[in-house]
């Protein structure tokens, strides 16, 4: 038998949550849910706001961006940064790299935790998360890495995906309007 949808419909089960399970529809979970989604959005969101106005816990005021701090470059350039890959990011420190991290951490950080574009922003996190995994190259003993398989980089990366496919966004977030808005209606990859 063949099962016409109407376009209202089709409208209707685009706006409704990413994942839908008997777990995922228990108050708790939405909550614990959103809980690990405000964390994860805050852990990049302070990142930029240290490193912009040097506030004194990973970055001090002398190094603040606004002072004329480099963020991307001071990473890059350091001695954090060891392992094979180590020519290649000495090699992209540039301003430009301040730029776009600095964009990409305000960017994540203010996404997730209202919410929305959560995929996108599960995307580039997981891709800057990654690669700052790769430039600190804990795959040798001594590394400031404890666990070479598994660190923070690549559980904050797990923790965006995690919010991304689980519409996380809906609970104590604008994920539901923002998934009916028109735009992204039609362009599901800002979701």
């Amino acid at each position: 038998m063949t099962t016409i949808t109407s376009p209202a419909a089709r409208d209707t089960a685009a706006a409704t949550p990413l994942a839908s399970t008997a777990a995922l529809d228990r108050p708790v979970a939405r909550r614990s849910l959103a809980l690990l989604r405000l964390a994860t959005g805050f852990i990049f969101l302070w990142a930029f706001l240290d490193k912009t106005f040097g506030l004194g816990f990973s970055t001090p005021a002398e190094r603040a961006w606004v002072n004329g701090g480099t963020p991307s470059q001071g990473f890059l350039g350091s001695e954090a940064v060891t392992g094979p890959l180590q020519p290649f990011f000495a090699g992209i420190a540039s301003p430009a790299t301040d730029v776009l991290f600095m964009l990409g951490m305000l960017g994540i950080g203010l996404a997730v935790m209202l919410g929305i574009g959560l995929r996108i922003s599960a995307v580039a996190g997981t891709v800057i998360m990654v690669l700052m995994y790769l430039a600190e190259w804990p795959f040798t003993a001594g590394a400031a890495s404890t666990n070479p398989a598994v660190d923070y980089h690549i559980i904050y990366a797990l923790a965006l995906i995690v919010v991304a496919t689980t519409a996380a966004g809906d609970t104590w977030g604008f994920g539901a309007a923002w998934r009916r808005l028109p735009i992204v209606r039609t362009q599901h990859w800002l979701f």
